[in-house]
């Protein structure tokens, strides 16, 4: 038995002689968890897998692999097992960890599923490569932007997923029977955190605002996690011009010789970035004479929705497919073939001449901001779970559009608080404390309605998670349409 090369590449074939044998504990019995579980099983290493949970729903995933000779210890996530010679951890597992103090303690490395994706994957019939990785990071837009790239490179016939934090599995991706040409690949900062060897071909990071700071200790340690997906970039670090942290990111990387920095924006471009011009997406740095041409990419009309962030997305999926060498007739089908998952910034319904927009996804400050931007005069309904943030920023920006606010959930007090600093004359009115679910959500929407005058909009964006009402965003944000449904009597 050896150990698992910790620097260098996984060799081309997927049963790795470097796991046969291998002790290895994976960190989470959750989806990435089980998944990583099963791959190193079946790589021959002797796995544990350890999960500081327990009740029924643990206890079935833990009868599945023990099935399969795996041993699961449930109800202790803290001590590391005898003869430990590597630790694969699911995303949400905090740095500050007493299992990696202890695996610290004793040298053990510690990866991410997408740390050991990136070792195990395979070179290409005929290419003697692996399918290179577009990837994107950012505090907001990660998955629509990912899909978005998804899809133009659909339309540029490749066989590609949108993968990692979102869609397929990473690790099944990299040992899918079919191999992918190029894989569309978004990460959070949780899992840049534990891929210290990952080389991305391109990336992207969308922005940066607080967020998660509970789990990397401080603005500072977030943004440098976003970062490290710039690291051994081969043709573009792609970053946003209205966001000057992102290209102070770019400048801090270790790139490969001659790779660029692309900047997307909604003005006009420059050389070297990404734009709109009369209503145009426009590329001028995948073009020849870059300081004269431009090539038209598509128009604001093809993106859905044409809401500001979401353009934005649009041409920083564009400038990843551009990088890859995508024509700019397929960043046009792609476009215009994509549409984005339920509630984000999803039209549920107009009543009495009242549109309702679910924009539940919308879980912080920052993601709340671009949807407050896309609309006016709108009845706000926000709150939930603050996870620490404030919010005298977002509501100074939208003061201006808000005709109304209802507010719920948990820490409701910290936006009633902001919005009588800094919109003191807009009309709140709280939610009931104590319902929850569907009860709660009907009696929201009903407010709500009763405060919206015609050609307004009812958003939901509360800038806060969810669980203190709701199982999850995407039952707050059904509810929400559930409730338009029957405000309109269907």
């Amino acid at each position: 038995m050896t150990d698992p090369d910790l620097t260098g590449r996984a060799p081309a074939d997927p049963a790795n002689p470097d796991f046969a044998g291998l002790s290895v504990v994976v960190a989470g019995l959750g989806v990435s968890g089980i998944s990583a579980a099963r791959v190193l099983h079946g790589l021959g290493s002797r796995v544990t897998v350890v999960d500081g949970g327990s009740g029924p729903g643990l206890a079935a995933r833990a009868a599945g692999l023990e099935a399969l000779g795996v041993t699961v210890r449930l109800g202790d996530g803290a001590s590391l097992p005898e003869g430990t010679e590597l630790i694969v951890t699911s995303p949400g597992w905090a740095p500050d960890s007493p299992l990696f103090a202890a695996a610290e303690a004793a040298g053990v490395p510690v990866w991410g599923d997408v740390e050991l994706a990136w070792r195990l994957r395979r070179p290409l019939p005929g290419t003697g490569e692996p399918a290179p990785w577009l990837a994107v990071t950012g505090t907001n837009g990660k998955t629509t932007t990912v899909q978005m790239l998804a899809s133009i490179l659909t339309a540029a016939g490749k066989r590609t997923a949108a993968v990692g934090n979102v869609g397929v599995s990473v690790l099944d991706a990299v040992l899918a029977e079919e191999p992918y040409d190029v894989l569309a690949v978004e990460l959070s900062s949780y899992q840049l955190h534990w891929a210290p060897s990952l080389r991305p071909y391109s990336a992207a990071v969308l922005n940066l605002a607080p967020d998660h700071l509970d789990w990397h200790g401080s603005m500072e340690a977030y943004a440098a996690d976003k970062g490290r997906i710039y690291e051994g970039n081969v043709v573009a670090c792609v970053y946003n011009l209205a966001d000057p942290a992102t290209e102070a990111l770019v400048r801090e990387a270790d790139v490969e010789e001659g790779c660029r920095a692309v900047g997307f924006g909604l003005g006009a471009p420059g050389p070297s970035n990404f734009g709109v011009v009369d209503g145009l997406l426009v590329d001028r740095a995948f073009v020849e004479d870059r300081a004269k041409n431009a090539a038209e990419l598509g128009a604001v009309e093809d993106v859905h929705p044409p809401a500001p962030h979401n353009i934005a997305n649009a041409l920083a999926a564009a400038a990843l497919a551009r990088a890859y060498g995508v024509e700019p007739k397929a960043v046009r089908e792609g476009l215009r073939a994509f549409r984005p998952d339920a509630h984000r910034i999803a039209e549920v319904g107009t009543v009495r001449e009242v549109t309702y927009v679910d924009d539940s996804k919308a879980t912080n400050t920052h993601a709340a901001a671009a949807s407050l931007a896309a609309y006016r005069p709108i009845v706000w309904i926000a709150g939930g779970l603050a996870k620490g943030a404030t919010f005298d920023d977002l509501v100074r920006g939208a003061a201006e559009r808000l005709r109304a606010v209802v507010l719920i959930g948990q820490d409701r007090a910290v936006i009633r608080e902001a919005l009588e600093r800094h919109a003191p004359d807009v009309p709140v009115i709280e939610a009931a404390e104590g319902q929850t679910g569907a009860v709660a959500m009907a009696e929201v929407v009903r407010t709500a309605a009763s405060l919206a005058r015609s050609g307004d909009t009812v958003l939901l964006a509360p800038a806060c998670a969810s669980m203190d009402m709701f199982t999850n965003y995407g039952e707050r944000g059904d509810l929400f349409a559930a409730s338009v449904r029957e405000l309109a009597g269907e």
